[in-house]
C-alpha cells in the first residue's frame, strides 16, 4: 500500500502513484497558480490560495452511495487518483485547472484490473476443488505470514466471520507467542456477534479483547468524525471502525483484517439476492419490469408499516433497471438517497466502471465493480482514515495481488451457489477449523443506525437539519424521508447517514 511521488530532476517530472487496490489516498489540486498534492484534504486546505466549495457531481455521489469515487473530489480544481493510477505532471500543467474528464484523460494506470481477468478460455483448467483449495491455503497463508513482518507487536480484527478467522488462523501458525485479537460488541443483540467472535478466539487460542459499542459512544463520536473522514464519508461501521483502531492501537501499532475477502470471493448478502431476483425479472424486458416495480412501489405505500413494506419499495426502484449492470448500480446506491430529491442529480453516474464483455456471469460483473469501486472508495476509505487518525497500520493479506490473481482464475459460478457466498473461502475454513463458523452467514461489524436515529442521535441529526438552508438538494426530500423514517414506514437510515456526514463536514469545512 502506498501513495507517493517522484521528482525527476533530469526530465523535470513530477510521478504520483497510488497502490492497486487504493488503500491509499492521493489528492492532487490546482490552487492559486501552481499544483499541490497531498495524501490528505486537510493539508491542501493550508494553502494560503485555498477556495475550497462543492462539486455538485461529486455531492451526488457521496449522497447516493456514501462517499466520493476517484477521479472526482469533493471540491472543484482538486482531483484524486485512482487506484492503480499514475499521474506524470510537468512545467506548464499549472496553467489551467482541467475538467474532471480531461485530468481522467491524463491518467496513467501502472494497474489495471482488467490485466488480472482471463480471457475467455484461457482459464486453468482441469484442476479439481482440492487442487484450487490448496494453492488457496498456501497463498494465504504466506501472505499473512509476509505482513507479520515486523518490529514491533502485531495484533488483528476479530469478528467472527469467515475472513477474520481465516487470516487469525494463518497468524496463529506463524505468531511466535499469542496472539492478539480485537472485536466490537454492541448493545444491540440483532447486530451484536461478539460471542461469536469469542468462540473462535477460544478456539484459536488468542488473546482476546472486546471494545464496547453503545449508542452513546456514537453520540461521543460524531463530532470528531468530519476531522477524521476530512472528505464527506457515509458508512456507519466508521463508527465502530474508529473505537475498535483506538482501542488496537494502545496494544499494537499494527493489526490484520480480512477486509477484501467479500469483493474478491463474492461474499455479500446483496450479491446473492441480485442475481436471485435478476434471473426471476430479467426475462421480463424493461417494460414488463417497469410495470412490476411500479406495482411494487404501490404496494410499498398501502401494506402495514415494516421489513415487508420497505423491501418492496426498495425492489420496486431497482425493477425499473434497463439491464443487470444498472440494477447492481441500483443495489448499491442509497434507498431514498437525496440525490434522487433534485432533478438535475438524477442518473448522472459518468464514472461508473463498465465490466469487460468477457465477463459474463452477473456475479463476476459485481465483483469486478467491487474491486473497481468500493473497495478503494469504501472499504479502504472507512478502514484507512480510522485507523491513520491514531497510527494505526492496517495490513490487508486477502488483498496479495496473488490471492486477487487466483480469484479470478477460479472457475465462473463457482463463487456461490445453494443460497450461500464465498464457497471457496467457507471451504478453506472448514478444512481449518471444521463447525459452524464457515456456515455463518456475513455479518461483520454491522451497525444499527436506522435505531440510532430514532434514539440517541435523533437530537444531534435535528439540529443539524434544522440548520441546513439549502446545502442539500431538496429540502422537502429531506423533510420527508426523515419523517417517514422516524415514523417506520421508510428505511432511509443510510440516505439519511450520507445526508448527516455531509451537513456534519460541511459545518466544518464548508
Amino acid at each position: 500500500m502506498f501513495a507517493i511521488a517522484v521528482w525527476d530532476r533530469e526530465k523535470q517530472e513530477l510521478w504520483l502513484a497510488r497502490d492497486a487496490t487504493g488503500e491509499k489516498p492521493l489528492y492532487v489540486g490546482w490552487i492559486g497558480g501552481g499544483i499541490a498534492f497531498a495524501s490528505e484534504l486537510s493539508a491542501l486546505r493550508t494553502h494560503p490560495d485555498w477556495r475550497g466549495g462543492v462539486d455538485h457531481d461529486a455531492l451526488s455521489w457521496m449522497l447516493a452511495f456514501g462517499y466520493v469515487p476517484a477521479p472526482l473530489s469533493i471540491h472543484p480544481g482538486v482531483f484524486k487518483l485512482p487506484a492503480g493510477g499514475c499521474l506524470v505532471l510537468r512545467p506548464g500543467d499549472e496553467a489551467r485547472v482541467p475538467s474532471c474528464e480531461e485530468f481522467a484523460a491524463r491518467l496513467t494506470p501502472w494497474h489495471r484490473l482488467e490485466e488480472q481477468l482471463p480471457a475467455d478460455g484461457a482459464r486453468e483448467q482441469g484442476l479439481s476443488d482440492n487442487e484450487w483449495l490448496d494453492r488457496l491455503d498456501a497463498l494465504l497463508d504466506d501472505a499473512v505470514r509476509l505482513r507479520m513482518q515486523a518490529d514491533v507487536p502485531v495484533a488483528a480484527l476479530l469478528s467472527g466471520g469467515i475472513d477474520s478467522t481465516l487470516v487469525v488462523s494463518s497468524m496463529v501458525r506463524h505468531a511466535p507467542g499469542q496472539v492478539r485479537t480485537f472485536t466490537v460488541a454492541f448493545d444491540e443483540p440483532g447486530v451484536d456477534e461478539s460471542a461469536h467472535a469469542a468462540a473462535v478466539a477460544r478456539q484459536l487460542g488468542t488473546l482476546h479483547e472486546e471494545i464496547r459499542c453503545p449508542a452513546g459512544a456514537a453520540l461521543a463520536l460524531v463530532d470528531r468524525l468530519p476531522d477524521i473522514y476530512d472528505e464527506p464519508f457515509a458508512d456507519p461501521a466508521q463508527i465502530p471502525a474508529v473505537l475498535v483502531s483506538e482501542a488496537v492501537r494502545r496494544k499494537a501499532p499494527v493489526a490484520l483484517t480480512g477486509d477484501g475477502g467479500d469483493e474478491l470471493f463474492e461474499g455479500y448478502q446483496r450479491h446473492l439476492d441480485a442475481k436471485a431476483w435478476w434471473s426471476a425479472a430479467g426475462s421480463l424486458g424493461s417494460r414488463g419490469r417497469q410495470g412490476v416495480g411500479a406495482g411494487l412501489r404501490t404496494l410499498s405505500d398501502v401494506l402495514p408499516i415494516g421489513s415487508t413494506s420497505r423491501a418492496s419499495g426498495r425492489l420496486g426502484g431497482r425493477l425499473a433497471a434497463l439491464d443487470f449492470d444498472d440494477y447492481y448500480r441500483r443495489v448499491l446506491q442509497f434507498p431514498e438517497s437525496m440525490a434522487q430529491g433534485a432533478p438535475e442529480m438524477r442518473g448522472r453516474w459518468p464514472h461508473w466502471p463498465s465490466p469487460p464483455r468477457t465477463l459474463h456471469a452477473s456475479g463476476e460483473r459485481m465483483r469486478f465493480v467491487d474491486q473497481i469501486l468500493g473497495l478503494p472508495e469504501g472499504i479502504h476509505t472507512k478502514v484507512d482514515r480510522a485507523s491513520m487518525s491514531v497510527g494505526l497500520e492496517m495490513r490487508v493479506p486477502l488483498l496479495d495481488p496473488r490471492i486477487q490473481a487466483l480469484s479470478w482464475q477460479l472457475p465462473p459460478g463457482s463463487h456461490a451457489g445453494r443460497g450461500e457466498g464465498k464457497r471457496w473461502l467457507r471451504a478453506l475454513l472448514t478444512r481449518r477449523i471444521p463447525g459452524e463458523v464457515a456456515q455463518r452467514r456475513k455479518q461483520g461489524f454491522d451497525v444499527p443506525i436506522g435505531d440510532w436515529l430514532r434514539g440517541p442521535l435523533k437530537p444531534w441529526a435535528t439540529e443539524l437539519m434544522s440548520s441546513m438552508g439549502d446545502a442539500l438538494p431538496s429540502r422537502a426530500h429531506v423533510d420527508g424521508i426523515w419523517k417517514a423514517h422516524l415514523s417506520g414506514r421508510r428505511d432511509a437510515a443510510y440516505a439519511l447517514w450520507a445526508a448527516l456526514s455531509y451537513l456534519a463536514w460541511l459545518r466544518r469545512h464548508g
